[in-house]
């Protein structure tokens, strides 16, 4: 596994990289960066070459990202750093594995270049806006942030993203959880909630999503509502439900040999080989 940064047109992207071949690409969730792939990175399946950019100013330190343009990002924002990244790696297609916030961002992707997604992992996210009460609480974690930091948001959030049994068997993972949260910024946390607070409703959009889709959620998730999730499966043609046991908000962080199946069902089809010994058609 590699850490990379992309100098594009108008920012800088760090990104983690590990494997060769079909494009993967790895939207994290709020309020982490790319480090919490590292499950999957580390066991990058072969055939694949998995890509996990940190969105626009999380975990991002030093020179090259002194001016990250948090300010007032929304969900497009996010999206067109992401093809920005894929062009510049030169990846012309991917799939996109879109983890709760990152599943937002693959809607931006969808709704500005459908082409671009090859294929589609919706894992602990929804279709739906904010509700009222949502966007207020978004606006009183802003507060939050701004007043107390990232401590705070840490502190709050980890025991409502994990599940009952991860809290119980594996205790040291909220301390990991927590500390990945506590080194972004204040101002990359606003502008995160912010940007979630307004984005656009996506549910019209499930009926038009042609590419291979699979919808994964964690059985102890009481962040997404299990009927939320079966919905949004039912609106996507074809698409393949996987609920990962024992699994919380945060399902490839908990649940990682389940959620590593999903992923490996991307691995391209190696050609049998004839009785001559060639690759057949």
């Amino acid at each position: 596994m590699l850490t990379k940064v992309a100098h594009l047109a108008d920012r800088s992207v760090r990104y983690l990289e590990a494997g060769s071949g079909r494009a993967i690409v790895l939207l994290h969730a709020f309020p982490f960066s790319a480090e919490l792939w590292l499950p999957q990175l580390s066991r990058a399946p072969r055939g694949c070459r998995l890509v996990a950019p940190d969105l626009r100013g999380f975990r991002g330190t030093g020179p090259a990202f002194e001016d990250p343009g948090v300010e007032g990002v929304t969900m497009d924002g996010y999206a067109s750093d992401v093809l920005a990244l894929m062009s510049h790696l030169e990846i012309d297609r991917a799939v996109v594995v879109g983890l709760s916030l990152g599943g937002y961002v693959a809607f931006a992707m969808l709704r500005r270049a459908p082409a671009r997604v090859a294929g589609l992992v919706l894992a602990n996210t929804r279709a739906t806006a904010d509700s009222p009460e949502g966007r207020a609480n978004r606006d009183r974690l802003i507060d939050v942030v701004k007043r107390d930091g990232p401590g705070a948001i840490a502190s709050e959030m980890v025991p409502k993203l994990l599940g009952a049994t991860t809290q119980r068997e594996q205790p040291d993972l909220a301390e990991t959880i927590g500390r990945m949260i506590r080194m972004n910024s204040p101002a990359a946390i606003a502008a995160g909630l912010a940007a979630m607070r307004d984005r656009p409703d996506s549910t019209a959009l499930l009926p038009s999503i042609g590419c291979p889709t699979t919808v994964v959620t964690g059985a102890e998730d009481r962040t997404i509502p299990a009927e939320e999730t079966a919905a949004m499966h039912a609106a996507i043609p074809g698409a393949t439900l996987v609920v990962i046991p024992k699994a919380g908000h945060l399902s490839n962080v908990e649940g990682t040999g389940d959620f590593s199946t999903v992923l490996a069902r991307w691995v391209p089809e190696v050609p049998r080989a004839n009785a001559q010994g060639t690759s057949g058609s």
